[in-house]
């Protein structure tokens, strides 16, 4: 099949979290099982970067556009992110492809691409990647999307992919039908990461001895991922052990101050570290040295668990934001949104060895035999052709636009 995939961030920008890892992952196994892949994205980072823009650049055997951003030049304004060469590669190149992935709803690029696969009748997939509007939106920005663009881009779609079942429910809120929705999870490519870090490297880096726990948070440091929740939370454990640490390993995304300010009133400097953004080499490393890898709030499939659990270390979490039921006493807990259960089930991993070790076993035998990524890309390689086989190019099937959304421009 000759496959589109759009997202607002790709290799090598890692440090824009998930979604361009797995748009990554999914692209270049498609890519290795023979498909034709092209991936339009942008050159939108926290870091500079030389990417070339607005050309076709090769990308371990894919085609790539980086698209250049309009707000570049127009800072300080509430413009969203708009790859403004787009829609001209888009107007001459859509119309050759058999299926488009686009991943994520509320960015530029997915009204663009979306607008001109409506146009020329080429089916697409949404994969919302856990943000879809009932779990975001608090932002100006955001809630002009949902308002005026979201609905048709969502009820356009061939088929939508989500994460688990929670994320599936908000498709069915919104009007999606059954029969369009598949629950893919999101997998780990075993070729990156050959070799695992040998116990010890990450604690020798940052002085910390083999007695010493570590409760380890490694992602952005945002406040919708329950940052000051697990502080406040460690401060319970650390009363009771005196010989644990908190590592939070990630970049500032510009509350790092207020997390800091926390910590100080609970007098926990010297129990809590802020490693801020690290390498690739060094987060496994972070993975393999903790005890317990917690994250108390999540939308979608983080990669991240699937890490922890390829590295054997237990896994806390909460069911505020989406739920996944397989961790749950397989890999580690589920528990309550406050800060006595969260440091309830941290202890309990803490104190007891073997229970940390069994989870751990377990947790390494499920992301090999389950979330890998050649098994979920052939169920999202079904899926495609599912969608794809409904119609023909130059109009959208039927069973997928009935109830859609209101008709497109003719120009962009």
């Amino acid at each position: 099949m000759k496959i589109l995939q759009v997202t607002p961030f790709f290799k090598p920008l890692w440090e824009s979290g998930g979604v361009a890892r797995v748009a990554y992952d999914i692209s270049h196994t498609l890519h290795e099982n023979g498909h034709d892949v092209t991936v339009y994205t942008t050159n939108r980072s926290i870091y500079p970067n030389d990417l070339p823009t607005n050309r076709l650049t090769a990308v371990d055997g894919m085609d790539v556009y980086y698209f250049e951003n309009l707000r570049r030049y127009t800072r300080g304004t509430i413009l969203p992110v708009m790859p403004y060469r787009m829609p001209t590669i888009a107007k001459n190149e859509i119309d050759k492809f058999d299926v488009i992935h686009i991943h994520d709803h509320r960015t530029m690029l997915t009204v663009i691409a979306s607008h001109y696969a409506r146009k020329y009748g080429v089916p697409y997939v949404l994969q919302a990647h856990g943000a879809l509007p009932q779990d975001t939106g608090s932002r100006r920005m955001k809630r002009l999307f949902d308002r005026f663009l979201s609905e048709r881009v969502i009820l356009g779609a061939a088929g939508v992919i989500a994460l688990n079942e929670t994320e599936a429910e908000r498709y069915r809120a919104l009007g999606v039908a059954e029969e369009r929705i598949a629950i893919v999870p999101n997998g780990i490519d075993f070729a990156e990461y050959p070799d695992l870090p040998a116990r010890g490297r990450f604690r020798a880096a940052w002085g910390i001895d083999d007695a010493t726990k570590i409760v380890l948070y490694l992602g952005r440091l945002d406040p919708t991922k329950g940052i000051d929740l697990l502080i406040r939370s460690f401060a319970e454990v650390a009363r009771e052990d005196d010989n644990v640490i908190l590592m939070l390993v990630g970049g500032d995304m510009g509350h790092n101050d207020e997390f800091r300010q926390r910590v100080r009133s609970l007098d926990l400097d010297d129990r809590v570290v802020f490693t801020g953004f690290v390498s690739k080499e060094d987060k496994m490393a972070a993975y393999t040295d903790a005890d317990v890898f917690v994250t108390p709030s999540f939308t979608g499939f983080p990669v991240t668990f699937l890490e922890a659990c390829l590295c054997g270390t237990p896994i806390v979490t909460t069911g505020q934001g989406d739920l996944l039921g397989w961790l749950d006493n397989t890999v580690g807990f589920n528990t309550g949104y406050t800060p006595e259960a969260l440091a309830d089930a941290i202890g309990r991993l803490l104190a007891d060895d073997a229970l940390r070790a069994r989870f751990g076993e377990q947790a390494k035998e499920l992301v090999r035999t389950r979330y890998n990524w050649q098994s979920i890309v052939h169920e999202i390689e079904a899926f495609y052709a599912k969608v794809a086989g409904g119609g023909t190019k130059g109009s959208i099937p039927v069973e997928f636009s009935k109830g859609a959304a209101p008709k497109a421009p003719d120009t962009f």
